[in-house]
């Protein structure tokens, strides 16, 4: 069984990822395989680095972005308005270009909020105007998909995935995760359901923010310099631990105690 990681956030995903692009082409090459993506938050800092590392490894590097959609206009502030994860990935020439212009507006345009909480905003009519040559997933927790999910939000979430998949066809996919925590759980066999009945393919990614699991630690602590805390203090942002670049074998490992063998299998 081969696995791709297709979620990835290397250190241009600024003081969140941890993984740098030399060492994360090395890292995917040892556990064989044959391509990899950088999906950074927002940015594509990375892309041309990551051409050019891969390039020396004969690795197919992958360009992306986790960009942030929000419903409405983005040049509007709405207070408490929430942004959506998306995966956005370039499937060719022409999606590479669609990604560098959406990824553009969502600087220019997409980001009336200041501070530490603006984020480079698109919607989902600019997704649609530059669509062509673009794959596109459900994302992580954070998606928009997976979170009217766990609001309970069972038609909204199927309408939003037929949106995607009435738009994008075939570049569509659902993605699922498992970091451990029950909201895995919750969203993964229900967006499973969605996929069958919508016929959209399934992809498993694991959301690595760092290369090995020998990099907790010092993840953590670039954690709490991102938010101003002090590493022995309880309420603050922790991850689980999990989210390196995984094998996969290790990727086998997961799902088990709340999807069939099939989907697994498939979406890995």
């Amino acid at each position: 069984m081969s696995f791709v990681g297709l979620h990835i956030h290397s250190d241009y995903s600024l003081l969140d990822g941890a993984s740098q692009l030399q060492q994360l082409a090395e890292r995917a090459v040892e556990l064989g395989m044959p391509a990899i993506a950088l999906t950074d938050h927002g940015v594509m800092y990375g892309a041309i680095e990551l051409i050019k590392v891969c390039r020396n490894k004969n690795i197919k590097p992958i360009i992306g972005n986790e960009m942030y959609v929000v419903n409405g206009d983005i040049e509007v502030k709405v207070r408490g308005r929430r942004k959506y994860h998306q995966v956005v990935l370039a499937k060719n020439t022409q999606g590479y270009k669609n990604l560098v212009k959406l990824t553009t507006i969502s600087h220019l345009k997409g980001m009336p909020e200041r501070g530490i909480f603006a984020r480079p905003c698109i919607n989902k009519e600019l997704l649609k105007q530059y669509s062509e040559g673009l794959i596109v997933t459900s994302a992580c927790l954070g998606g928009e998909v997976p979170q009217m999910i766990l609001q309970n939000k069972l038609d909204t979430a199927r309408e939003v995935a037929s949106w995607y998949k009435e738009v994008f066809g075939e570049d569509y996919y659902i993605e699922i995760q498992d970091h451990g925590s029950p909201e895995d759980r919750i969203v993964n066999v229900e967006i499973v359901k969605i996929a069958r009945e919508l016929k959209i393919k399934i992809i498993a990614t694991n959301d690595s923010h760092y290369i090995s699991c020998n990099d907790v630690e010092a993840h953590d602590a670039l954690l709490c310099i991102n938010t101003n805390k002090l590493i022995e203090e309880d309420k603050r942002m922790r991850y689980s631990g999990t989210e390196y670049l995984k094998s996969a074998e290790e990727m086998a490992q997961l799902f088990r105690d709340h999807l069939d063998d099939e989907t697994i299998k498939e979406a890995i």
